[in-house]
């Protein structure tokens, strides 16, 4: 049986081929597309990701710099629906700035992202990684290990498995036919960022469900030495469970061009509301 979103007691969501919707400066409203994976009347982390970069890269631009770490933090639910963003220079400088962004639903402060932007200069007759390049998209099967999760983000994204996928490591890559703000041309950055928070699905050490565990992040770390690009994301993840209820997420993450960065997600893990 369907139940419309009154119902249910949920936002109405608008819909469309973006994710989210300008009411104003600084001001949006979340379509289906961002809708979340553990609540229906959530945004997902990823999306949300995709609009605070894209703030943080309309603030005060340099052409001399980029920006090299994202760091967020997600301070209690990120409604769907209206919310505003925030933004502000918390250390200005000539070779390095930080930024920060904060998003705010039904009052409060659902997520603060800053973003450091350095200086760039000619480094290529050091450059180097330690990270191998993966198994590009185009020679890969459709990868159905994301079925289990629901909301309407997880919905609208394509994705590909490498072999070897298995419980708490794995590769996928993906991407998506959407727009990050309707009617506005955002970066790749803005567009790759924004799905970077799905590491936390890509390979759980638990399939979720209603009889098993929650690892919901309450931060989402990113870290890059070379700007990305293109459309699509490879997520190589690892996922780790402590004994105490804590719990950790890694990935390399990859464009078609090789490693560009990592991510880090901290986790609480506990049992989910149906668990014996």
């Amino acid at each position: 049986m369907t139940h419309t979103a009154a119902e249910q007691n949920l936002p109405e969501l608008a819909v469309g081929d973006f994710y989210y919707e300008p009411t104003g400066q600084g001001t949006y409203r979340s379509t289906v597309h961002a809708q979340g994976a553990w609540n229906p009347h959530e945004q997902h982390m990823a999306p949300a990701t995709g609009v605070l970069v894209h703030e943080l890269e309309l603030f005060a631009p340099r052409s001399d710099m980029r920006m090299a770490r994202v760091s967020l933090d997600i301070y209690g639910v990120i409604h769907g629906g209206e919310f505003e963003v925030k933004t502000r220079m918390v250390r200005p400088g000539r070779t390095i700035e930080l930024i920060e962004a904060e998003m705010l639903s039904h009052g409060r402060t659902c997520i603060v992202a800053r973003g450091w932007r350095l200086t760039t200069l000619d480094s290529s007759a050091v450059a180097a990684s330690e990270d191998a390049p993966v198994v590009h998209p185009e020679e890969l099967e459709t990868f159905a290990g994301m079925s289990p999760w629901p909301g309407g983000y997880i919905e609208g994204l394509e994705f590909r498995g490498a072999d070897g996928h298995r419980p708490g490591k794995g590769i996928v890559w993906m991407r998506n036919n959407f727009e990050m703000v309707a009617g506005t041309h955002t970066s790749d950055l803005v567009r790759l960022l924004g799905m970077v928070d799905t590491a936390n699905g890509v390979a759980p050490r638990v399939e979720p469900g209603p009889d098993s565990w929650m690892f919901p992040n309450v931060d989402l770390q990113i870290h890059m030495h070379r700007g990305p690009v293109g459309q699509w994301l490879g997520i190589q993840a690892q996922q780790t469970y402590g004994t105490d209820g804590i719990g950790l997420t890694s990935a390399v993450l990859h464009d078609v061009h090789g490693p560009f960065g990592r991510s880090e997600q901290i986790l609480t893990v506990r049992p989910a509301p149906g668990q014996k």
